[in-house]
């Protein structure tokens, strides 16, 4: 059965309980979901009945659901519960997520919330709220194993069960001097194949890859991705582990970070809010700047055209080419600008390779230009002056036509490419550099492109 229609299902069954109020069969399904599924069916109901089902939670499944939760709903039930229902939540979090709530909570609701954990947790959260957003240390966790190198196995086992019941992972462990200076990692798997009086020093990884804590989080994500860690230690300047970044926080910076490219390359303004949690007012704010600028910068092409208006009145079966042309010199450019930006997001291409990529996209240009000058120009013949009997295309209209497509691929592939490494280099985000703009930019140079060869190839036009 598939996901949606199970979940239909379930929340029809909850409703059906709910209306004879057989609350203990609620309770009973909700046991046997995922936090996660529990999150999304609480969602399809009202404020009160949503608060007596999240009520009916076990303490650890009632947390992990919280975290699971949109924030207006997390808000809405710290507003509804008591504090001696929060506190038992927030004591089931692990520092992170706390952090994560917190950051999208009113001030008001901050307060609450500190108020209703202990002195030492209210440290750690404050330490993390301190680094800047989107860095390493504002998605760290410091719940992790520390282990000393001079320790035998057996020692390590037992601190593992003394402290590892409020770490977020127990798998990997580090291992640290008197002075949190990372030394060396492992694993509880080496752990488990080495006898109990072996030392840790003796087996333990010591070119350990680390990140700081005022790296960029997508950094982080990156490596993850790259080693397949399902934890990375974060130090800070001094090299001394302050905490770690498990595979769950990498995917949601992941995901995150797509996101937002794929807003900006489709020339939206960025918001972290879901399509319908977006107000209508939200989405025109973060459409309309950059529709505006693309609206007057494709004004160029008007005037471009209308420059050009007396050797169109000359030959008017040009005008019909037009739209053609400039879409596929965008089409080409925006191509060029998605690949190179998803490689330079990958570290697949850096501004290193920014010669081997304009000589490669040139070279990919050409024979695509000649590809569709070849299909083009028969097209043309065949089609449009054979079938449709348009007497204004000739051989060199033709010729003409087909000229511009080579050109026009070579020339934005080549934009395309450039723009979004050029803009890396400088500083700003290559997604910028998206599929809009270089489409204009691509437009204008197409129209010029066209114009100055049918100038040069058809007679009476120049």
């Amino acid at each position: 059965m598939e996901m949606t229609e199970l979940r239909e299902e379930l929340i029809e069954s909850i409703e059906a309980h709910y209306e004879k109020r057989e609350l203990s069969e609620i309770k009973l399904i909700l046991s046997e979901l995922n936090p996660a599924d529990i999150a999304e069916i609480l969602e399809d109901f009202p404020d009160n009945q949503r608060l007596l089902f999240f009520r009916l939670l076990s303490k650890e499944d009632a947390a992990d659901t919280f975290v699971e939760l949109d924030p207006d709903i997390q808000e809405s039930l710290i507003h509804k519960i008591s504090d001696t229902e929060l506190r038992e939540v927030l004591d089931e979090l692990y520092i992170d997520d706390a952090v994560d709530i917190i950051e999208e909570m009113p001030a008001t609701l901050v307060k609450r919330i500190l108020k209703n954990t202990d002195s030492e947790t209210r440290r750690s959260i404050n330490a993390l709220l301190k680094y800047p957003d989107d860095s390493a240390g504002s998605i760290m966790t410091p719940e992790f194993v520390d282990l000393k190198k001079g320790m035998t196995v057996e020692d390590a086992f037992k601190r593992i069960r003394r402290t590892g019941v409020d770490k977020e992972t127990i798998y990997t462990c580090y291992v640290t001097d008197e002075s949190r200076h990372l030394l060396g990692v492992t694993t509880v798997k080496e752990l488990l194949i080495h006898d109990y009086d072996d030392i840790i020093e003796d087996f333990m990884e010591t070119n350990v890859i680390y990140v700081n804590t005022l790296d960029d989080q997508e950094l982080a994500a990156q490596q993850l991705q790259k080693y397949d860690f399902l934890a990375l230690p974060v130090v800070d300047m001094e090299e001394r582990l302050v905490g770690i970044i498990t595979v769950d926080d990498a995917f949601d910076v992941i995901q995150e970070e797509n996101t937002e490219d794929i807003q900006k390359m489709n020339a939206m303004l960025p918001t972290e809010k879901t399509y319908l949690k977006t107000s209508v007012f939200e989405t025109w704010k973060s459409r309309f700047p950059w529709l505006l600028l693309l609206m007057v910068s494709a004004t160029f092409t008007g005037s471009i055209i209308t420059g050009f208006e007396e050797k169109l009145k000359a030959l008017t079966i040009l005008t019909a080419f037009i739209p053609m042309l400039m879409d596929t010199g965008g089409n080409s450019g925006g191509q060029a600008s998605v690949t190179i930006i998803r490689a330079m997001s990958l570290g697949e291409v850096g501004f290193r390779d920014y010669f081997r990529v304009i000589w490669k996209e040139i070279r990919v240009g050409f024979y695509c230009g000649l590809s569709l000058a070849a299909v083009n120009f028969i097209k043309i013949w065949v089609v449009d002056k054979t079938l449709f009997k348009n007497d204004e295309i000739t051989l060199l209209v033709d010729l003409a036509i087909c000229l511009t497509l080579v050109i026009e691929i070579v020339f934005a592939k080549f934009i395309g490419c450039s723009l979004p490494m050029l803009a890396k280099k400088i500083g700003f985000d290559p997604a910028v550099m998206s599929s809009p703009f270089i489409t204009t930019i691509v437009d204008a140079i197409s129209l010029l492109v066209f114009f100055g060869i049918s100038s040069a190839v058809i007679p009476g036009l120049s």
